[in-house]
């Protein structure tokens, strides 16, 4: 009996998921994509395809995007057909089918980590939400405390790179005077990177008994997340050369240890706006220059968006000031510990999980459905 009710759970599961599987096929129009795919790969066959090189890239691209949005429809179809056959069997062995009663649980298991993912993907509907990011991390209040935080967020975001599989590239990550660093600019290439990271931007809280304090007393600390999208190559943004000054100096990193032994770090200044970039992750001077270039005009077209909406929320939320009462997330190690986001109410109380192991999908996951549901 406990295995036949075992089995009706897992049933009742399967068609929750499959109603959910439709609803995603409809949010990604799973239908026209097959059919834009044959359009792709036709042009794509075609002789001359390749007589312009950078829109050939660009249909490749759209091609690789769209037929990956079917390939994961097309799969999870296939795990829900391979759950509902092991009930199946278990149903006829009766009461030695536990095992396929197992297999099938599952298999419900892993779709619903890949109904998740689709579901989230199909929220993104900003031009850039598809793309790369670029994300900065600076103390807040906090005196040395902010930096050592900064320190520790850096890590975790790195922790959290690694597990979805992203390139990353570390800009610029000088090291604070005597804990911890001064700033962290990355950046992030990916599927979803920046629709992912849209939900980290804000002030993070720390609370813990404070490293430095030799009294042992508690400590709030804040830093400050910026995310903004790495720009396509079909979006120009012109940056006059007489408007920017460009500085070099000898490059270090966190802990104070010389990245290299040469004036390779650039200081790209924008004097009209004065924003300031600076990068020290590459060997040359040449390749510093360029990345700064990158992230340079990636932020003036976000100012220009800025003007243009006249809000500051279009692509990283509003500016406000990196301490009390404006932040997005606590990170409380003390007098108790939990990690709670203050938006959507998601939280945990395995905080090594979080900081330790980079573990932040629920997260992110469980902001993106709540600003979904805000904005219905």
């Amino acid at each position: 009996m406990a295995a036949e009710a075992n089995a009706d759970a897992v049933l009742a599961e399967l068609e929750a998921l499959s109603a959910r599987l439709a609803e995603v096929e409809a949010y990604l129009h799973i239908e026209e994509a097959r059919g834009r795919v044959t359009e792709l790969e036709e042009a794509s066959a075609a002789p001359g395809f390749w007589d312009d090189a950078e829109a050939a890239r660009a249909h490749m691209a759209e091609l690789a995007q769209v037929k990956g949005d079917v390939g994961l429809v097309d799969r999870a179809h296939e795990r829900l057909s391979d759950a509902r056959a092991a009930l199946e069997l278990a149903d006829e062995m009766g009461e030695d089918g536990s095992e396929f009663v197992d297999e099938a649980a599952a298999a419900a298991e892993e779709l619903t980590r890949a109904i998740d993912e689709m579901e989230l993907s199909s929220w993104f509907t900003g031009e850039f939400d598809h793309g790369s990011a670029i994300l900065s991390i600076k103390p807040g209040q906090g005196g040395l405390e902010a930096q050592d935080w900064t320190f520790m967020l850096f890590k975790m975001y790195m922790k959290y790179f690694a597990r979805r599989g992203w390139k990353v590239t570390v800009n610029d990550c000088p090291a604070a005077e005597v804990i911890g660093i001064d700033r962290v600019t990355i950046t992030v290439e990916g599927k979803d990177a920046f629709g992912m990271l849209r939900a980290e931007a804000g002030v993070h809280r720390l609370v813990r008994i404070s490293p430095t304090d030799a009294k042992k007393r508690r400590q709030t600390t804040f830093a400050g997340v910026e995310v903004i999208p790495v720009l396509p190559d079909d979006i120009e943004i012109e940056v006059a050369p007489d408007d920017i000054r460009v500085d070099v100096y000898h490059a270090s990193g966190p802990g104070g240890q010389g990245v290299n032994t040469t004036d390779s770090a650039v200081r790209v200044t924008h004097i009209p706006t004065g924003i300031v970039v600076t990068c020290q992750n590459e060997r040359s001077q040449i390749q510093n220059k360029a990345a700064c270039m990158q992230i340079l005009k990636a932020r003036l077209y976000e100012l220009e968006l800025e003007k243009r909406a006249e809000t500051l929320d279009e692509i990283r939320g509003p500016k406000t000031e990196i301490g009390f009462g404006n932040q997005i997330r606590s990170y409380v190690l003390y007098p108790y510990q939990m990690v709670k986001d203050l938006r959507s109410g998601v939280e945990t109380s395995n905080v090594d999980s979080v900081l330790e192991d980079g573990d932040l999908d629920p997260f992110i996951i469980g902001y993106h459905r709540w600003a979904t549901e805000q904005a219905e």
